[in-house]
């Protein structure tokens, strides 16, 4: 009965005959119709001068011929590998001849990232697009606030127009305050928000830096022109809107004494964000946020979270927010 063979190995059957061949010296050729495998892997050979008996195959010989084809399939596959380790490096990393046209590169951890962005600015000639969420500047020290206004000074020196959008708590930040007075000279323009995006650099309508995680510790740089072209039309939309710097923002309070601001949180909290989500988006610490809605529950006389809801939606002042 035919049973399968593999091409490098010994079937059961196989083993036992040729051992049994080892032992008597030979073995006739009738008695290896079961095995093929042993005339396949050379292990019996015709007797000279009798072609009904088969002769074993010494086994430190036979043990070469068996290992000689499973080498030469493992050198086939590691140049395989080779070669495929290869194509992917290509393809995902660029050449020495272009080392900056990757279309997306992942920065981690604070230093990569700024280093990558001074290369960045470096490399800036013509337009530099900046929205800066609080929370980031607004505790610089000495040495940052240096090499900041430097590279800025810098920039203009070669001519790069300069627009940057910040929230409107930046209005009133020393450190803010401090650094916009020290480049008033330079030219750049500044508009501020209610609430902004997310942090977004974009030079030359070229390259682009986002973050790319909560904590802004890892960040992409993107080149890849169609995307860069839609955050600058984000950045344009959220430019229209904004108020200039030296404009005074308007006022939207309520009878009820309630500001512009104070409504912005009433909505997000109506939509259900929590306190530190709705700090991080108008650019105000917690303690700032929950002062807000202390005043808000106060305003509408409310004596708990629920209950300032439930008066929010209600009151008929964020129904058009």
């Amino acid at each position: 009965m035919s049973h399968p063979h593999h091409t490098t190995g010994l079937c059961a059957p196989g083993r036992k005959l040729y051992a049994s061949a080892l032992r008597c010296g030979r073995i006739s050729h009738e008695a290896t119709a079961t095995a093929p495998c042993l005339l396949d892997l050379d292990l019996l050979r015709p007797e000279p001068g009798d072609t009904d008996w088969l002769v074993p195959t010494p086994p430190t010989q036979a043990l070469a011929g068996l290992v000689e084809p499973l080498e030469r399939e493992l050198s086939e596959y590691r140049l395989f590998v080779t070669a495929l380790a290869d194509t992917v490096e290509q393809v995902t990393s660029p050449g020495p001849e272009d080392p900056a046209t990757a279309a997306f590169t992942v920065w981690t951890g604070k230093e990569r990232i700024d280093a990558a962005l001074v290369r960045a600015l470096e490399d800036c000639t013509e337009e530099f697009l900046a929205i800066q969420p609080a929370g980031g500047r607004t505790n610089w020290n000495p040495t940052t606030m240096r090499a900041t206004t430097h590279r800025v000074r810098q920039m203009s020196e070669r001519g790069v127009i300069q627009r940057t959008l910040y929230n409107h708590t930046y209005r009133h930040h020393p450190a803010i305050l401090a650094y916009l007075n020290e480049l008033s000279d330079t030219g750049p323009e500044v508009r501020t928000l209610e609430e902004t995006s997310e942090r977004l650099l974009i030079l030359d309508q070229q390259v682009a830096f986002v973050p790319a995680q909560p904590d802004r510790a890892v960040a992409l740089e993107i080149r890849h022109p169609g995307l860069v072209w839609f955050l600058r039309a984000i950045f344009e939309r959220f430019w229209e809107l904004g108020v200039p710097w030296k404009r005074r923002i308007p006022e939207h309070d309520t009878p009820e004494g309630i500001t512009g601001v104070q409504l912005k949180i009433a909505r997000l909290l109506v939509e259900g964000h929590l306190d530190e989500a709705i700090a991080r988006r108008l650019g105000m610490n917690v303690r700032t946020c929950r002062a807000h809605i202390a005043r808000l529950g106060a305003a509408l006389g409310s004596d708990s979270r629920t209950q300032l809801g439930y008066l929010l939606a209600r009151s008929g002042l964020i129904d058009d927010g």
